[in-house]
C-alpha cells in the first residue's frame, strides 16, 4: 500500500478511536483540571502522532497506547472522587501569590515566579490598581487565576480559597 494512503488510513482509524475513547471517558478527557489531566492530554497528541506517523509498526500498537491512557486517566478520575489522599499524590496544590494586594514573596519564589511573571498575569487580567487585587493563585495547572474587585468592599467568597496554600 502507498505510504501516503498508509498514512491517511492510519489517522483516519486513529482519530476515531480517541474519538470514542474520549465519548467512553467523558467531557474531562481533554481538560487541564489538574496537572495530570493536562500531562494525558499531551501524551494522547503525542501517542496519535505516533501511531499516524509509525508505517512500519501496526495501527494496534497506537491503539493499545491509546486505551491505556485512557483508562488510566478513567480510573484515577475515579479514584481521585472517592479518595482524597489520591488527590494530594496526583495534583499539585494550588498556591497563593498575592493576597489583599499584598505580593507573598516566599510563595512566588516557591513557584518559581518573578515578580514581573506576576505583574504579566495582572496585566492579562486588567488590573487597573493592585490594591483592588483580593488574590492571585497558581492552580494546579499551572495557570494563574487573579480575583479583583472592581470597587471598594469587594470581598472573595472563602469558599474560593478553601483549598489554596497560602
Amino acid at each position: 500500500m502507498p505510504e501516503i494512503l498508509e498514512v491517511f488510513l492510519r489517522s483516519v482509524v486513529i482519530v476515531a478511536v480517541v474519538i470514542a475513547l474520549a465519548r467512553l471517558n467523558g467531557l474531562r478527557s481533554f481538560s487541564k483540571m489538574s496537572a495530570f489531566d493536562l500531562v494525558n492530554t499531551v501524551a494522547v497528541g503525542s501517542i496519535l502522532a505516533t501511531a499516524v506517523t509509525a508505517t512500519g509498526k501496526s495501527v494496534f500498537v497506537g491503539i493499545a497506547a491509546l486505551v491505556a491512557l485512557f483508562v488510566t486517566q478513567g480510573v484515577i478520575a475515579r479514584l481521585r472522587g472517592k479518595f482524597g489522599f489520591v488527590v494530594k499524590v496526583v495534583d499539585n496544590e494550588p498556591l497563593m501569590i498575592m493576597e489583599e494586594g499584598a505580593i507573598l514573596h516566599d510563595n512566588l519564589d516557591r513557584a518559581n515566579l518573578t515578580t514581573a511573571d506576576l505583574y504579566a498575569k495582572l496585566r492579562e487580567a486588567n488590573v487597573l490598581d493592585v490594591s483592588r487585587v483580593r488574590a492571585v493563585v497558581l492552580e494546579t495547572t499551572g495557570d494563574v487565576s487573579v480575583l479583583h474587585a472592581s470597587g471598594e468592599g469587594q470581598e472573595v467568597s472563602p469558599a474560593l480559597l478553601d483549598d489554596v496554600r497560602r
